[in-house]
């Protein structure tokens, strides 16, 4: 599946786009396509067997039948954030003010100089909709009516076949005032989301035999070398090999803090360097690295759209024509029973009617809800990968967390060695230390970094880049076996280490009564256990409060883990989960959503982002936790956490309600004033000036409200105390 993307600079009527959506996913070959108006992207896929189904002349020409004046771009790596430049928007606001200027001049002049006047009139008519004008004649000769700018000019000429000169101008000029405040509306929400994403480096120093080379980080290849200097950006994602610094992450996970980073240490593209010069050697291409990612995610969230947008789509879709319907019906039927001489007068009803019945409020508010929620998160530090999932979280009523790194920092610590009768303490942590050293899991990183009092003078056993190299001595053997532990053969000698039904798998005989409460690691040797060494880690910051907010939105909390019972039981008790299950395969976990979502129940799962991987992919919703810069975790999630932050969950919960609130209030606003002046209009007690703003007004008030989504900060969890309602 090959995906393409074009710009679509200009882009102004919301209704438009969704006509252009529909006419490319028309096209044969064409497999999906969406038209996102918050960015003025046009995205579309076709199978990579055949060629690419639409030219840019293709999608000029199908763009042009709705838009004339937007211009299309094939650049897929750029944001447009000048898609109402400043001579652009100075030529509109020159136009306007010339044209009020003359309508308020005229009317001045109406009583002394008649002619004058309406010669002034038609002048402001003309100046203020020609572009109105020119689209509706156009479109009704390509047989496309049914748009505002149809709306706009049949009204305006039957008020002037009328003899109602003034509120036909009136009309039309107006219109225009508030199309160009609502474009300026759009426009600065489309900047300001925009800015949020901002992330991407334009420029790559890298180091060469000659000095350095500036290239653009797309052509930056793996274990090259770059220089980042103080107030610069990581290009791309890498290894410091050079040079120590400290990085602001915050356009990446929205943390504040910095980050001390030195040699050896990983670092993420879009950081930027506080101070010091560093060296990184590059480990990802462009495409697979963190910034890249987190942009795609960004720019095509809108690929997803809600259920709420879909409704509105198909609502504007079909409204507009049988509101044409009614209008004309509106005319006809009392002119038919009351007689011609009633004509003028429910042919002005009928006109308001149309004036009111343009869709925009609804087709430009709603999108921009929920792009400005997701562009909101992106700023907290959460990834949304659609609209469709940030309403979602509204359904959830269950949350299941995995527990080791989700509700626990996964930071263990070895608090007790049991030792076999035979063994001593250092014996057995040689031993595991042994066994453990080409593992990255969170246990193995805490028994290799364990110092024993034999050894507090050395170095801890570090998990270096070289335990991660093929094994060079033959004699070495080293497997993992899935969810039970690790196999090893060294010195000539057999050795385990893991849970107890490793030891179980291997008829080993190992103590059961163990009192002491944290994650065990048996160990044994030629199937003889030596001994136990007992982990423990700690609850996240925060991790109470969360539970507490969940429990306040009568959301169910379920804890699952592979750990012992008495561990999960200690830390479910801790928090106050109402359910929680232990000792779990990556199988287990996987079928107790399944059972949850079986039973009608709405599943958001939090887990690591990779071993939980299937698990996050099947439940209502995926939410993966921390593992920043995790190809899993991008993949397999539908809500990212970049910041590892449990209060993250808490804000994305807060952002899609208060986002729903918004969006819900712009339909019942939209469709309730137009509803109240249409009923109005066709009794007559309702004039031009109040269709003009049941029109635009409402429109351009529905835009401002759709951007306060923008601003909106969530309760921190430290400061809930009261009832939620956000």
């Amino acid at each position: 599946m090959s995906k393409v993307t074009y710009q679509l600079d200009g882009l102004g009527c919301a209704n438009c786009a969704a006509k252009i959506e529909s006419a490319v996913k028309k096209v044969d070959g064409i497999q999906d396509a969406y038209v996102d108006f918050s960015t003025a992207k046009l995205v579309f896929s076709y199978n990579d067997l055949h060629t690419e189904p639409l030219s840019k002349a293709d999608v000029e020409q199908i763009v042009h039948t709705y838009e004339p004046d937007v211009n299309v771009h094939d650049d897929n790596s750029r944001v447009s954030e000048n898609t109402h430049d400043d001579f652009d928007e100075k030529r509109e606001k020159w136009r306007l003010i010339i044209s009020l200027l003359t309508f308020f001049m005229a009317l001045f002049l109406k009583a002394s100089l008649p002619t004058v006047f309406l010669t002034m009139l038609i002048f402001t008519y003309v100046l203020s909709g020609y572009k109105v004008i020119h689209k509706s004649l156009r479109n009704i000769v390509r047989g496309q009516w049914f748009d505002e700018n149809f709306l706009m000019f049949i009204a305006t000429v039957g008020a002037i076949a009328i003899g109602e000169y003034t509120e036909a101008v009136a009309v039309m000029l107006f219109y225009e005032v508030g199309e160009f405040f609502q474009d300026m509306a759009v426009g600065k929400s489309r900047r300001s989301i925009s800015a949020l994403i901002n992330i991407r480096p334009e420029i790559a120093h890298v180091k060469t035999p000659n000095g350095l080379e500036d290239k653009r980080p797309e052509f930056v290849a793996i274990d090259e070398v770059v220089l980042v200097r103080p107030g610069e950006r990581v290009p791309l994602d890498g290894v410091i090999v050079k040079g120590e610094t400290s990085v602001d992450v915050s356009a990446l996970t929205g943390e504040s803090v910095p980050n001390f980073l030195t040699t050896d240490d990983p670092i993420l593209s879009g950081s930027v360097v506080i101070n010091g010069v560093i060296e990184v050697r590059i480990t990802k291409r462009y495409q697979d690295s963190t910034v890249s990612k987190i942009l795609e995610l960004v720019q095509n969230a809108t690929a997803h759209k809600a259920p709420t947008e879909n409704f509105i789509t198909k609502f504007a879709r079909y409204y507009t024509p049988i509101v044409v319907g009614l209008a004309v019906l509106i005319v006809a039927i009392p002119t038919f029973i009351y007689g011609v001489s009633t004509f003028s007068t429910w042919l002005n009803r009928g006109l308001i009617f149309l004036v009111i019945s343009c869709p925009c409020a609804l087709v430009i508010s709603v999108p921009l809800g929920f792009f400005s929620g997701i562009g909101n998160a992106s700023h907290h530090g959460i990834l949304i990968k659609g609209s469709h999932y940030l309403e979602g979280i509204n359904l959830i009523d269950t949350v299941v967390f995995d527990k080791t790194g989700t509700l626990t920092t996964g930071k263990l610590e070895i608090v007790e060695v049991i030792t076999a009768p035979s063994y001593s303490k250092e014996e057995v942590i040689a031993m595991a230390q042994k066994i453990e050293s080409h593992s990255n899991h969170p246990i193995a990183k805490a028994i290799l970094n364990y110092q024993t009092s034999a050894s507090k003078n050395t170095p801890p056993s570090p998990i270096s880049s070289t335990s991660h190299n093929l094994i060079s001595d033959l004699s070495e053997k080293y497997e993992e076996i899935g969810g039970l532990g690790l196999k090893a053969f060294f010195d000539q000698s057999n050795y385990l280490a893991g849970t107890e039904k490793l030891m179980e798998k291997y008829h080993i005989d190992y103590p059961k009564d163990i009192s002491s409460i944290g994650t065990r690691v048996y160990i044994a040797k030629e199937n003889v256990y030596v001994g136990t060494i007992i982990l423990k880690d700690s609850i996240k910051e925060h991790a109470s409060e969360l539970i507490h907010s969940l429990h306040k939105r009568n959301i169910k909390t379920i804890m699952l883990t592979g750990d012992r019972p008495e561990v999960a039981g200690e830390v479910a008790a801790a928090l106050n989960i109402d359910q929680f299950y232990a000792s779990l395969l990556p199988e287990d976990k996987f079928n107790h959503v399944q059972t949850l979502i079986k039973q009608n129940r709405k599943v958001a799962f939090v887990g690591d982002g990779i071993n939980d991987a299937p698990v996050l992919a099947s439940a209502t919703l995926g939410i993966s936790m921390g593992r920043l810069g995790s190809d899993a975790a991008i993949e397999a999630s539908d809500i990212v956490i970049m910041n590892d932050g449990l209060t993250s969950i808490h804000e994305a919960f807060a952002i899609s309600k208060f986002t729903k609130r918004i969006v819900m209030q712009n339909i019942v606003l939209a469709i309730g004033i137009k509803l109240v002046i249409m009923l109005l209009g066709t009794v007559g007690l309702s004039s031009m000036w109040m269709a003009i703003f049941a029109d635009v007004g409402v429109a351009l008030l529905a835009v401002l409200n759709a951007m306060r989504i923008l601003g909106f900060k969530p309760i921190t969890l430290s400061n809930l105390t009261t009832p939620l309602n956000a």
